[in-house]
């Protein structure tokens, strides 16, 4: 233990200089730690200050006092442990601490007490978060907390980081458990176990801070110096027939202009910031699963994050989140429309390196941009990009960019010593600042470019409003190794010449690209913003009462829970009551009263600006949609509703980036019946399920909820009837034609949904049509529908009203294309 004078008389500075923050927040519950069983501390180095400091977060947390011995069976055992005394003043030779001799002390009671178990608990300090650097100045090892440093080099870190000290908990290990393995005497485990310990507390070390900085200058000179690049030089110079200096000179702009700027000082400057922002803008940010992420760092793994980007808010908050959940920020792929002047510096500053839109055509600019990113990974740095190469304008995932995955790829197969895993994130939010904006640009307004002046005039606007809730979610993470060892059993034998693209790749990224797509949206956030948008762009005239309101909410949220999209989602804990009263306070919906009490509507700009929070949250909802529908049209058996949802399936699939099996469909099918029967709303009789009674309440909250999938089965049937046409159509042809009908349903029947005509949306749906085995190609390329298409667009018109179905037969044959 430490000596109890100094620990008394350093207590009142640090109480006053020291402000610590957890990683996790609630390691009681993450980390599963259970205050019941004794607990032991498991420190690095015999620190007065990292002892005190932790002191102060075990009160908080109920835990016991670090400073006090265990007393257990009448004995006083050591509370904590140290691998590490700090080194002598003048020298940086190691000291050991008491860590081997106290842990056989403890393992030695054990012995004597066959049901008594100890928790070692691990806790590592980190004051300012200092990566260090390759090659340190004398006044960056003043400045550093590496390698136990003496009392004079602790009390300086304390002195200027006391104020941004993180406390990492581990999971505990269970002694007993340790112990009851084992036959041999504890001095060999104990050994053991100090070992294992060093390097669990190198690797949280890694975790925290990230690599050590190289510089900037340096480890760009070198990168010029490697084979690729000097192949690249040497082909730009024989290619436009100059010098190779002045090839190279070219090759070193591009790296200049690509290359982040990495400053460990910024960023916990940038955290204070944006920490005083959020508490601003935000009633909160929820972060789900950010532990499996902490283990897979932990455990040596080339983290890449992959989110949805849905707002330049994305860039700031994801990283500010990761960086509070106790992991370096990563290195964020950025557009270059972003590097101007002040925000490029600042981002570059905070990890930030740029990316042209296009690489075509430029064969040295995507050499040195790949072995940039390349250099990245081999050393150790966390990687961040968006698939979707940029925001969606309508709340849908945009299909995926291909490129940084095949650069990635292309990584790993150059050197898989350390795992590479692709970790999807789902960010959701309450209020997008840039909704407004996105439908100028629906409507047909040219995209407005960025400038420091528009930054300036966003940011004062944003901090004027609120922004609800924030939700990060962490999804189910892709070990890439593994994935392409299940796809392409033989890619280890692929070539290490960063040149090569194996025929493999692409029809691999392509893959790889979808999926992460689909553990994007399996963990999604739903928000009372998001389920109240839905709810009320299904009725008629986009208002509803208030009570049936909060009943169709009530409902949304049961489903979620009895018959849930995914394992990921998450769900919010309060009832529907509870959840409009929070969401209404957003000032986005229009809330009037007339003799029978509220009612909550939507204007036509607020509709039109609602389907983006909608559309958040669409494919969560869809199959259960498709199942009211279809029971609404008529009585059905299990067995053909699962055999119709699973007709329209791959059409969803690919437009919505679902990610339930094909095999799995039956048995979402009975969840989301046996639901919808809890509440009251269908029945079965004779093995056939039925919608309730018109005359009963939970009618109209079907009827509802079968409104989700009605835009999408509207342009499945447009489309799968233009295929009826007698003379066959061509791709193009069906898709401006496709647009045209879409656009005429749009004005006749008041759909709001700026992306119902898109083309990009029908380009993608004809594009899906041949992977469904639902088109043929003829001889001049022609669709020609298969049996299977004609089947499903009889399907499709009775689940549309008559109305509806009727406009699409007779718009098409007015036209001359019905058979």
């Amino acid at each position: 233990m430490l000596p109890s004078f100094l620990l008394k008389a350093l207590k009142w500075p640090v109480s006053l200089t020291v402000k610590s923050k957890l990683v996790p927040q609630d390691p009681l519950k993450e980390l599963r730690i259970d205050p019941a069983k004794p607990i032991v501390y498991a420190f690095k180095t015999a620190s007065a200050s990292d002892v005190l400091a932790v002191r102060r977060a075990c009160f908080a947390l109920g835990l016991p006092d670090p400073t006090e011995p265990l007393r257990l069976n009448g004995q006083s055992l050591p509370r904590s442990l140290f691998l590490d005394k700090p080194v002598a003043l003048l020298t940086r030779r190691r000291r050991h601490g008491n860590f081997r001799d106290d842990i056989t002390r403890l393992l030695s009671v054990l012995r004597d007490n066959k049901d008594q178990d100890i928790q070692l608990l691990p806790v590592s300090l980190f004051w300012g978060r200092q990566p260090g650097h390759e090659n340190p100045s004398l006044l960056g090892s003043m400045l550093s907390d590496y390698d136990s440093p003496s009392w004079l080099r602790k009390m300086v870190v304390v002195a200027l980081y006391g104020r941004d000290n993180f406390i990492r908990f581990a999971r505990p290990v269970s002694l007993r458990n340790l112990l009851d393995d084992r036959v041999t005497s504890d001095d060999g485990l104990a050994h053991k176990l100090a070992r294992v310990a060093r390097v669990h507390f190198s690797r949280q070390r890694l975790v925290m801070t990230g690599p050590r900085l190289p510089d900037r200058e340096s480890m760009l000179a070198a990168l010029l110096k490697t084979d690729p690049m000097r192949s690249a030089i040497e082909d730009e110079a024989r290619t436009r027939k100059e010098a190779y200096a002045q090839a190279e000179k070219r090759a070193a702009q591009y790296l200049d202009e690509i290359a982040a700027k990495f400053s460990p000082g910024f960023v916990r400057m940038l955290d204070r910031l944006l920490t005083w922002i959020w508490n601003r803008i935000y009633n909160g940010i929820q972060v789900t699963n950010a532990e499996v992420v902490r283990q897979l760092a932990h455990d040596g793994h080339e983290i890449v994050y992959v989110p949805c980007h849905r707002s330049h808010m994305d860039y700031l908050l994801l990283s500010y989140v990761i960086y509070q959940q106790g992991m370096v920020p990563p290195h964020i792929a950025a557009g270059v429309n972003l590097n101007f002047f002040p925000a490029g510096p600042m981002f570059r500053r905070g990890g930030a390196f740029f990316i042209r839109r296009s690489f075509k055509g430029n064969k040295l600019y995507s050499t040195v941009f790949r072995e940039y990113l390349y250099s990245l990974f081999q050393k150790g740095y966390s990687v961040k990009y968006f698939t979707e190469g940029g925001r969606s304008r309508t709340g849908r995932l945009l299909p995926p960019k291909t490129g940084m995955l095949a650069m990635t790829v292309q990584s790993l197969l150059r050197s898989s010593e350390r795992p590479i895993t692709l970790v999807p994130v789902y960010i959701g939010y309450e209020h997008v600042m840039e909704v407004g904006s996105y439908l100028k640009e629906l409507r047909g307004n040219s995209k407005e470019k960025e400038s420091g002046w528009q930054a300036f005039k966003s940011s004062i606007q944003a901090l004027r409003q609120d922004f609800g809730q924030g939700y990060v979610n962490f999804g189910q993470p892709i070990p890439l190794g593994q994935y392409l060892s299940e796809t392409v059993p033989n890619w280890r034998q692929s070539t290490d010449n960063p040149d090569a693209k194996p025929s493999w790749l692409t029809p691999l990224v392509n893959r790889l690209g979808d999926e992460v797509l689909t553990r994007i949206n399996d963990a999604a956030a739903l928000n009372g913003v998001t389920l109240t948008a839905l709810s009320l762009l299904c009725a008629e005239r986009r208002a509803l009462s208030r009570e049936v309101l909060e009943s169709q909410l009530d409902l949304l949220l049961i489903l979620a829970k009895e018959a849930p999209y995914s394992a990921q989602m998450t769900v919010p804990e309060q009832n529907g009551k509870a959840l409009l009263a929070q969401t209404l306070n957003s000032d986005k919906f229009l809330v009037s009263q007339d003799g029978l009490g509220d009612l909550v509507s939507l204007d036509e700009t607020q509709a039109i600006a609602m389907t983006y929070y909608r559309n958040n949250i669409l494919h969560l909802y869809m199959l259960p949609s498709l199942v009211a529908r279809m029971l609404l049209a008529a009585p059905r058996s299990q067995s053909q509703l699962a055999e119709q949802v699973q007709a329209l399936y791959p059409l969803l699939k690919a437009e919505l980036f679902m990610g339930l099996s094909e095999a799995s469909l039956a048995d979402h099918v009975q969840a989301v019946l046996t639901s919808l029967a809890h509440q009251g709303l269908v029945t079965e009789e004779n093995g056939r399920w039925q919608a309730c009674g018109v005359q009963r309440p939970g009618y109209r909250k079907l009827s509802l909820l079968a409104g989700v999938a009605e835009e999408s089965l509207q342009r499945y049937a447009i489309v799968l009837t233009l295929l009826r046409s007698p003379e066959p159509l061509g791709r193009a042809e069906l898709e401006n034609r496709a647009q045209a009908v879409a656009e005429r349903l749009s004005a006749l029947f008041g759909i709001q949904a700026p992306e119902f005509f898109d083309k990009k949306l029908i380009a993608s749906l004809t594009s899906t049509l041949r992977d469904a085995q639902l088109v043929e190609l003829g001889e001049q390329s022609e669709l020609l529908p298969t049996d299977k298409a004609l089947a499903l667009d009889e399907l499709v018109l009775t689940l549309l009203s008559n109305e509806v179905a009727d406009t699409i037969r007779n718009v098409l044959c007015k036209d001359g294309l019905c058979s």
